[in-house]
């Protein structure tokens, strides 16, 4: 029997939004998107890491009520959450790669511990620290 994470979920005030920087910015491929009334289901998967998805996952009813909808939005929208770990062979050229599509980065590729990193956010507020692989 296989078992193992399949699914990890970020809250994201706007899909579309949110589905435009993680393909066209970051280069992640859409998994599936589908929907049920008002309800999306929204994945996206790094190419080089198939099994693994990503939901993007608006906070709504029938998931939370409105009011916490209300408050999970503004939690992520000010970078409370944990950040998101993003492996990278090269980060101070990733960093480049991704500027020059749009990312705003929060942290220029910083050495330290014996690795170069450097952090950004979505559009959403969730917070990436992007690590070079050692």
């Amino acid at each position: 029997m296989s078992q193992g994470v399949g699914v990890a979920g970020l809250y994201v005030r706007d899909q579309d939004e949110a589905l435009d920087f993680y393909v066209e910015k970051l280069g992640f491929r859409v998994h599936t998107d589908a929907r049920n009334g008002n309800y999306r289901w929204l994945t996206v998967q790094h190419p080089d890491q198939p099994s693994v998805q990503l939901g993007l996952f608006k906070p709504q009813p029938p998931t939370v009520d409105e009011a916490t909808a209300q408050t999970l939005s503004e939690i992520v929208a000010k970078g409370a959450m944990p950040p998101l770990i993003l492996v990278v062979d090269d980060c101070r050229e990733a960093y480049e790669r991704f500027r020059a599509r749009g990312v705003e980065f929060t942290q220029e590729p910083t050495e330290r511990f014996g690795n170069v990193d450097a952090n950004f956010r979505d559009p959403s507020g969730n917070g990436w620290k992007m690590i070079e692989a050692r």
